[in-house]
């Protein structure tokens, strides 16, 4: 997986051709609802397999068809994914196709469109999600507002391992998760220009919840 490094390790922006594709369609005004939901799917797959690559392993003995041996499988609890809602649901089945142990939280947040300031309506998540590795989905990281509230509610539940994996980032949504949040490590497929007067990314891809479902 080609890797591009933005400022720190803590920041990767995923440049492999597959996702980079990929994404064109999703940035394409005209890709319909149908391809948006699988392309997104894809892509966050593809994500996913970057962000897990420092996954903690340990060495289980393992019988094969002919011997026994050593192998490393993922150690601990594992994983807890949490996408954040309504957007962060559509790269859920992306992430489970990789890792279908995982436990599933939800948290629920809106951004005041006057304000552009985070609003929780809604958090579930696994009761032993402090013992859990913690992957956060949020398609677009834009503010870095809602974002960062939500690593908050996951470490306030006890969480010490948080990553997070969106599809595109504006400079200023990043720049607020690395001040805000040093520990935790950001994967996008791509940080575009900035931000436009309304708060959305630009060139972007629109409301990536909207093109998801089908809404207005």
């Amino acid at each position: 997986m080609t890797v591009a490094e933005t400022n720190t390790a803590q920041v990767i922006e995923v440049k492999h051709p597959l996702v980079q594709h990929k994404l064109s369609y999703l940035r394409d005004k005209d890709t319909p609802t149908v391809h948006f939901r699988k392309l997104v799917n894809e892509v966050t797959l593809l994500l996913t397999y970057e962000a897990t690559k420092d996954l903690r392993t340990e060495d289980v003995d393992v019988e094969t068809p002919l011997e026994h041996g050593m192998f490393p499988r993922i150690s601990g609890k594992k994983v807890a994914v949490c996408p954040i809602l309504r957007a962060g649901v559509g790269m859920l089945d992306g992430v489970l196709s990789l890792i279908s142990s995982a436990r599933v939280g939800f948290i629920g947040m809106y951004r005041d469109e006057e304000t552009l300031e985070p609003v929780e309506y809604y958090a579930k998540l696994p009761a032993d999600v402090a013992e859990r590795d913690v992957i956060l989905l949020d398609p677009m990281l834009a503010t870095g507002n809602s974002t960062a509230a939500a690593i908050r509610t996951v470490k306030n539940a006890g969480a010490t391992s948080v990553r997070l994996i969106a599809i595109i980032a504006a400079p200023e949504g990043v720049a607020k998760i690395t001040r805000d949040h040093p520990d935790v490590q950001i994967v996008v497929a791509a940080i575009d220009r900035g931000l436009n007067e309304k708060g959305f990314i630009v060139p972007g891809l629109g409301d990536a919840g909207d093109r998801l479902y089908g809404t207005k």
